[in-house]
């Protein structure tokens, strides 16, 4: 196992560094640029050549990236250009980060929650009421859009009802003390409770809409994985046995289903981090997504590698979480 996971993070290095070569070339290759953006697009000639010069950007691509690559092994991403200008491009990611994180944890939380025992209940009541509407929400779930969702939930709950906040992270007349960047676990570690609960309550209306999709994937492949072990000689011997229906269930039935959940769960983990740019768009949650947008419309460039770089790491750190918590599910893993 200790060889496995060594091998997977020299994996990991490597996806980095090839994929910091092709975003650095692709993102060059976009029309405009730093120039353009810092300029504007009656710039004189003049100007925009000394900006280049001053810039490196008049320098071979190969010396454009070594010197990159070499700033970016000490922490040196550049300067924002757009999304906050004249703010280093690490830190303007470290500090938008932890509202991303919280924000996709959260989503995944409940799509785990009520994904996995709504996929396990149907695959019990196969063709059942329960089954069919079940599978029909799970397909509106993957049909209706995240950003019509989220304008949805914020028109109902937010405009109409006044139940939910509309937008943000915590109400600005909220006294909070933020030591980590997560919101409702700074109210926690400060035993600030209504901090802590205005950041949770904020969270509600996204986190839902971000987590449609991934509840109908994690749902669809619970139920079809519970239905496939149903059918196992093994389960058929353990009721012969006698056991009963809740070893049944639990140690039979859904621990060997878990195997593609938790595989479809790690790969949710990249569609959480892609539908965050909308998410927090619309109901205007300073992460990482809002600065991917902004950084695509202002041709910031620093604030796009670091950001698409970081998301790559923790992508490709999620599902080696998720290979090694196969060990745990399935003891012939450990035994090879």
């Amino acid at each position: 196992m200790l060889r496995y996971t060594i091998r997977r993070l020299a994996q990991l290095v490597l996806v980095v560094f090839v994929l910091s070569m092709l975003l650095f070339g692709w993102l060059r290759m976009l029309p405009g640029g730093p120039v353009s953006a810092l300029l504007g697009d009656r710039a004189t000639p003049e100007a925009r050549a000394q900006l280049e010069s001053q810039l490196g950007l008049d320098q071979p691509i190969w010396v454009q990236y070594g010197k990159f690559l070499l700033r970016a092994l000490t922490g040196d991403f550049g300067t924002s250009t757009g999304v906050e200008r004249g703010a280093p491009a690490l830190e303007v990611f470290l500090v938008r980060f932890p509202a991303t994180i919280e924000l996709s944890l959260f989503a995944l939380l409940l799509a785990v929650a009520v994904g996995i025992p709504l996929g396990y209940l149907a695959a019990r009541r196969r063709g059942g009421w329960w089954d069919n509407i079940s599978i029909t929400w799970s397909l509106v779930g993957v049909a209706v859009p995240v950003f019509f969702l989220a304008f949805l939930l914020k028109f109902v709950f937010a405009v109409q009802l006044g139940v939910l906040p509309a937008s943000g992270r915590q109400d600005t007349g909220i006294q909070a003390t933020h030591v980590t960047g997560f919101y409702i676990l700074d109210g926690l570690l400060t035993r600030e409770w209504d901090a802590s609960w205005n950041a949770f309550v904020h969270l509600v209306l996204p986190a839902i809409a971000l987590s449609t999709i991934p509840f109908a994937v994690i749902f669809r492949i619970t139920r079809a994985a519970v239905l496939d072990v149903l059918d196992e000689d093994y389960v058929r011997t353990a009721r012969a046995k006698g056991l009963s229906a809740m070893v049944i269930r639990g140690r039979h039935v859904l621990h060997n289903a878990m195997l593609p959940v938790v595989t479809t769960i790690g790969l949710q983990t990249g569609a959480l981090l892609a539908g965050a740019v909308l998410t927090e768009r619309v109901f205007n949650i300073a992460g990482i997504g809002q600065a991917v947008a902004v950084g695509f419309e202002r041709k910031d460039f620093p604030v796009l590698q670091v950001v698409i770089l970081a998301a790559a790491m923790v992508y490709v750190l999620v599902n080696l979480l998720v290979d090694l918590s196969y060990a745990l599910i399935d003891p012939r893993l450990r035994a090879r």
